[in-house]
């Protein structure tokens, strides 16, 4: 997988890889410390988003990668000056060896993966996806749970995000 754009992409077996890979660097740090040494990671953040945006960076730099980073590329990028989100993101590819996005269109993070050359890792999409806050989520319910399988899970957002659409029912996760 070059880039992680949707949680459709992972099966169970592969998402259970992710998250064991996720508990073995919260056990043993020190055995990933390095693991990306050398690389670079831009954290281009179209609108606000503190927690994750220093989330991402830190975990950067706790695996030995280095961070360039705009919190706010809407207003203080070339985006101000009429720069495409295309534009962009070829000239970024060129400075690092990732790019996690935030952006408030949800076609955004396709947009990006269709024209890089490296991984984009889509932080936040609009309305549409923020497949790393769900693998965040599944790593919880499996570490509080121990399994997926049947669980019943309530989702709760924001207001403001679902004014405009109808959300009833409740969520079996069947992997």
């Amino acid at each position: 997988m070059k880039h992680l754009i949707a949680c459709t992409q992972f099966d169970k077996e592969s998402l259970e890889e992710l998250l064991d890979l996720a508990e073995d660097m919260k056990k043993n740090p020190k055995k990933y410390e390095n693991a990306i040494e050398g690389k670079i990671v831009a954290t281009l953040f179209y609108e606000p988003s503190t927690r994750t945006r220093l989330s991402f960076e830190s975990a950067v730099q706790r695996v030995g990668g280095k961070i360039i980073s705009t919190e706010n590329a809407k207003e203080a990028s070339s985006v101000a000056k009429g720069e495409s989100l295309k534009d962009t993101i070829k000239i970024v590819e060129g400075y690092a060896d990732a790019i996690v996005m935030r952006h408030s269109e949800d076609e955004s993070s396709e947009i990006a993966a269709n024209i890089s050359q490296v991984p984009i890792i889509n932080a936040g999409a609009g309305r549409k996806e923020h497949p790393t806050q769900a693998l965040l989520d599944m790593y919880t319910i499996r570490d509080k749970k121990g399994k997926f399988d049947g669980l019943k899970v309530a989702i709760s957002r924001r207001f403001n995000v679902w004014k405009n659409n109808t959300f009833f029912g409740k969520i079996v996760i069947t992997i």
